[in-house]
């Protein structure tokens, strides 16, 4: 089958191409630096071609800019939607992320309207909603300006990205489940935690301390799954080996 993986240069995304290979698929990648650009669509007829399945893992280039955010996964998907309708593909599945339905922060309530606009749309879909990556935490501390960091008072069940792609490939390759269960780690830690550990790892000087303050729900477990999901294998531990001193 032919995967067409869009955001396949990223973190995610390089991961889904190795897992498409992995199973016996044929990859194309789709990215802003191979001529594809969501947000005038240049590229995606041609990338699309004889594409059964499309794997959206893409983000906008800057997270921080709210109008660049919404825009990303509004007019981009929009685009997505009408080529890969176009091209005859039989599946899109979206990535997306724990907590789109509740929490009310700039990104979240922009991957919720990317949500409804896939499912509105003439293709058959699945999202899958995934929880927080190990990353996260090292993504957090790239912020601290000083010798004391601030993480946000958060509540997370991270997750492998090896154990996303894995999943993702597993949902493209078979029938559209709509909103599907939603994949998320082993076990619930707090983001503090996380970033203290990496620190430690990584020898670092740097003092983590949580904020007072955050978002209502964030500390107490918005960002986990609620019901039944998919339980990734690896473990932030397991994590922590790969994390450079």
């Amino acid at each position: 089958m032919k995967i067409a993986v869009v955001g396949g240069t990223g973190a995610v995304g390089r991961r889904v191409v190795e897992a498409v290979a992995g199973a016996g698929h044929e990859p194309v990648v789709l990215s802003r630096s191979g001529g594809v650009d969501l947000l005038t669509g240049a590229g995606l007829d041609e990338a699309l071609a004889g594409a059964e399945a499309v794997v959206d893992v893409s983000n906008p280039a800057n997270w921080q800019r709210l109008d660049e955010v919404e825009r990303f996964f509004t007019e981009g998907t929009g685009h997505l939607v009408e080529a890969a309708s176009r091209a005859g593909a039989r599946h899109l599945v979206v990535l997306s992320i724990v907590g789109s339905d509740v929490v009310d922060l700039d990104y979240y309530l922009a991957k919720r309207r990317q949500e409804a606009l896939v499912a509105a749309g003439p293709v058959p879909w699945t999202v899958l909603r995934a929880t927080q990556f190990f990353e996260f935490a090292s993504q957090v501390l790239a912020g601290a300006t000083g010798p004391v960091a601030q993480v946000p008072p958060m509540l997370s069940q991270p997750v492998s990205t090896s154990d996303v792609a894995a999943r993702l490939v597993e949902l493209a390759v078979g029938e559209p489940q709509g909103l599907t269960a939603p994949i998320a780690g082993p076990e619930r830690i707090r983001v503090v935690d996380m970033a203290r550990q990496v620190v430690a790892r990584r020898g670092d000087a740097l003092r983590v301390e949580e904020a007072a303050e955050g978002l209502a729900g964030l500390s107490t477990g918005a960002l986990c799954p609620r019901g039944e999901y998919v339980e990734g294998k690896g473990t932030f531990a397991g994590y922590l080996d790969t994390v450079r001193p």
